[in-house]
């Protein structure tokens, strides 16, 4: 950009050095001129003094240049320039040169102690003489396109007085600023990488790796994303987003990469199927990423990918000023040769972390945390599940779903709502019978996903109406052969054998009618998604739904339940990962919803039975608790869950250890009555740990509910006032006066409601607290006789009425 006095004199050159259009310029160019005049090509800007910021001790100067649309220059991040290094001169034309060494000169009466000496021809030493032009004109490395220098004319040195360029840098003030603002927004490789670049190359791998943008943007969850963000303040190395799929693990990681980038800080995106089987961390997968990313980057820049150096993980952590941060998203994709070593590479991946300071999140379901082995002080955990409630209202406003088309069970599920919005975009106005649960609208997104591909087979060959729906009937077809043979793989992928053997790239056999491209519609629609060396679903709930239905249920019962257990059966072959519970437990659903809850129920209580031969069991205990916290109705397994309880508490008292899986909040998630489930909790609080023991108390979790929904907890509390059984917990407390405590110390959430229970009860204990409430709350009592005295309905009610009054009068004289 050339630098005129309104004369129209040059007076030297200037280059932008910030997207603010900051134009970097040495002082010589500027000085003593009250306008200047910048041309870029045919665009003309006039600048006013006002708008010059004089850096006279390192003869530069900074102009404010708005409305020049001129692609910024990376400054050099470098301490020092090595000698011998060459460079490229804006001096008249480019030219190269060499620098020599960093020379003291002089501007005027001020020293500039770093300046930079170059070699350069007879011809630009002419160029770089005073009035030539030349001054303010950038000096870039020819290898990294960084700027080195500031080419000044009037820099004078002992043993000569041309060829000297001052070098950008600052401590403080306008040019530091401006430095730091380059450095995070204008990127430069190679021996100059910065944070920009070192962003770029992130961004690059986020782009390419991580999800595609999704239509609607996501409902922010403030809570998750507060501990997301605070991660890397922290002092731990690794967090762990552990979620069912479907509940929005790769959402919120998309979400804390674009929080990232808004604040110039640098985030990796690596998914479980680019892992390797020889690695020995995380930072083999870093390096192949970064890799990849760096290819796409030296084609856009038209550059050798060697001139970019070293992009090593280690090396971006080091040179980023701030943690690098790792996404891993589905661990679980990991070769399974890498899954059996899995310790091993996790050990290897915190020392690397600890090592290079570097962060990393790992996003994965519970099955694969609970064996990845990170030792729990370095390490902080995130639990996802379904959305809040004004999470769930606001995103099912944002896609178009009316309230009430969902089951309230299904209608704050994350993966449910976004793909219930595609295919409520299609039938919007259609009529519903009732409103639709997961089932459902994975059935229905299934069958539009098959129509969809099936239109863009059928626009090659201009089929209609009729031939369409055929069409999309045969790919409906061959998604479910996908399913069945993915099912055998041990982390539910396809190979790209298997996967072009049902999608072909090429024609297609005459069974399928024939035509072109299944492959690639199957894959622009995304359906499935290259994964590692083959392709998978994309959504992993809904292939572990679409598995399930294709899976010979008995024999996987059998083979992971009874036959595990069993000594002499053969042991053959690798185990079965435990992230591939979920088409086992799709599969119980769907015998649910096929045969009939009796046919589960039976199932259900096999595994019960199994459970109380092996309480270690992980798959028995894992598939009952999946399953019967997804069945949309538990009453028909009522049954079954009251022998469970049983089991537990026989369990709790011969010393064996009771699953995990069903502690409170399994009990308390059913979905049940609540007349059932406090009937259950009270069968189950026998199972209680003592005081200050270890351990979840079920005891807790009713006083938990209670306090939440007491018009609907306390009249079934007052049931178990007919249950004397003593706690083991509690020697001296028996069920009955535990629930008798609980009303008492809860009493204030609803005290005419608790007055109205305990009347209808008519139990001696509910006497008791009667009489107590009486002593403490007379005014409640008092609300109670009033309402009872002038109730005709229910004239049952008017001797207690007397007698309660009878016993909150002396407490009312006294009060």
């Amino acid at each position: 950009m050339h630098i005129q006095d309104p004369a129209g004199r040059p007076r030297g050159i200037g280059f932008l050095a910030d997207h603010q259009c900051t134009l970097l310029t040495s002082h010589e160019a500027v000085d003593g001129l009250d306008r200047l005049v910048l041309r870029a090509g045919d665009r003309t800007l006039v600048v006013a003094a006002e708008d010059v910021t004089a850096l006279p001790a390192r003869n530069l100067a900074l102009v404010r240049a708005e409305g020049l649309d001129v692609p910024p220059l990376p400054l050099s991040c470098r301490g020092s320039v090595t000698a011998g290094t060459y460079v490229r001169v804006a001096a008249g034309c480019w030219r190269e040169a060499r620098v020599l060494a960093a020379a003291e000169v002089s501007y005027g009466r001020h020293l500039i102690g770093d300046a930079l000496e170059l070699a350069i021809g007879t011809t630009g030493r002419d160029a770089l003489r005073p009035g030539g032009g030349a001054a303010g004109g950038p000096v870039v490395d020819a290898r990294t396109g960084a700027v080195l220098g500031v080419l000044g004319t009037v820099l004078h040195a002992p043993h000569r007085d041309t060829g000297f360029a001052v070098p950008p840098r600052a401590t403080a003030g306008p040019l530091a600023e401006l430095v730091a603002r380059n450095a995070a927004t204008v990127p430069a490789y190679g021996a100059d990488l910065n944070l920009a670049g070192v962003l770029e190359l992130t961004a690059t791998s986020v782009g390419q790796d991580g999800p595609p943008r999704a239509l609607v943007q996501p409902v922010e969850r403030p809570a998750v994303a507060a501990e997301l963000d605070g991660f890397a303040d922290g002092d731990r190395c690794v967090l762990g987003l552990v979620g069912a799929p479907g509940s929005g693990r790769t959402t919120e990681l998309a979400a804390l990469a674009a929080r990232r980038a808004r604040h110039a800080e640098p985030t990796l995106w690596l998914r479980g199927a680019d892992l390797e089987e020889g690695d020995g961390s995380v930072a083999d997968a870093a390096r192949r990423a970064l890799e990849r990313a760096a290819r796409i980057v030296a084609a856009a820049r038209h550059a050798d990918l060697r001139d970019l150096g070293d992009l090593s993980p280690e090396h971006l952590a080091a040179r980023a000023g701030r943690p690098l941060l790792l996404l891993l998203d589905g661990p679980e994709e990991m070769p399974p040769a890498l899954a059996h070593r899995l310790p091993e590479w996790t050990e290897g991946t915190v020392a690397w972390l600890r090592e290079t300071g570097a962060r990393l999140v790992v996003a994965c379901r519970e099955e694969h945390w609970e064996q990845a082995g990170f030792i729990p002080t370095l390490v902080q955990t995130t639990e996802l599940g379904d959305l809040g409630a004004e999470e769930a209202e606001k995103a099912r406003a944002r896609y178009g779903i009316p309230e009430g088309l969902l089951a309230a069970r299904d209608a704050r599920h994350p993966l449910t709502l976004r793909l219930l919005s595609e295919v409520w975009a299609v039938l919007r106005g259609a009529r519903f019978d009732g409103p639709v649960d997961r089932h459902q609208v994975f059935a229905a997104h299934l069958d539009l996903m098959c129509l969809r591909i099936a239109v863009r087979l059928a626009a090659e060959r201009g089929l209609r109406g009729t031939a369409v729906r055929r069409l999309a009937a045969r790919v409906a077809g061959q998604v479910h052969e996908a399913a069945r043979r993915s099912l055998g793989a041990a982390q539910g992928e396809l190979d790209r054998a298997a996967f072009e053997a049902v999608f072909p790239w090429g024609p297609a056999p005459e069974r399928l009618g024939g035509g072109t491209g299944w492959a690639s519609a199957v894959l622009a629609e995304g359906l499935l998604v290259p994964a590692g060396g083959g392709y998978r679903f994309a959504h992993e709930e809904l292939a572990d739904w679409l598995q399930g239905l294709h899976l010979d249920l008995d024999e996987a019962v059998h083979a992971l339940v009874h036959r595990a257990r069993d000594p002499r059966a053969e042991k053959g072959g690798a185990p079965v990962p435990r992230h591939r519970v979920g088409p086992v437990v799709q599969a119980l659903l769907h015998l649910g919803r096929r045969q009939g809850s009796r046919q589960l129920a039976f199932q259900l209580r096999e595994l019960v039975d199994a459970l109380d031969l092996d309480t270690g069991s992980w798959w028995a205990a894992r598939l009952l608790a999946g399953t019967l916290g997804q069945v949309p109705d538990a009453t028909p397994y009522t049954e079954v869950l009251r022998l469970l309880a049983e089991r537990v508490v026989a369990w709790r008292r011969e010393l064996r250890p009771v699953p995990r899986e069903f502690g409170p909040a399994f009990w308390t998630g059913l979905p049940v009555p609540a007349a059932e489930r406090l009937d259950l909790l009270r069968r189950l609080v026998l199972a209680d740990p003592a005081a200050g023991a270890p351990g979840e108390r079920y005891l807790d979790a009713v006083a938990r509910l209670l306090a939440a929904a007491p018009d609907a907890v306390q009249p079934c509390l007052t049931r178990w006032f007919e249950d004397e059984r003593p706690l083991p917990a509690a020697p001296h407390a028996t069920v009955a006066t535990a629930a008798q405590a609980l009303l008492h110390t809860h009493r204030q959430g609803a005290l005419d409601a608790l007055t109205e229970a305990l009347a209808e009860s008519g139990h001696r204990h509910a006497e008791e607290l009667l009489t107590v409430l009486a002593e403490e709350e007379p005014s409640a009592l008092c609300r109670a006789v009033h309402r009872w005295a002038h109730d005709e309905r229910r004239a049952a009610r008017h001797p207690a009425a007397m007698a309660l009054a009878l016993r909150a009068a002396p407490h009312l004289r006294t009060a």
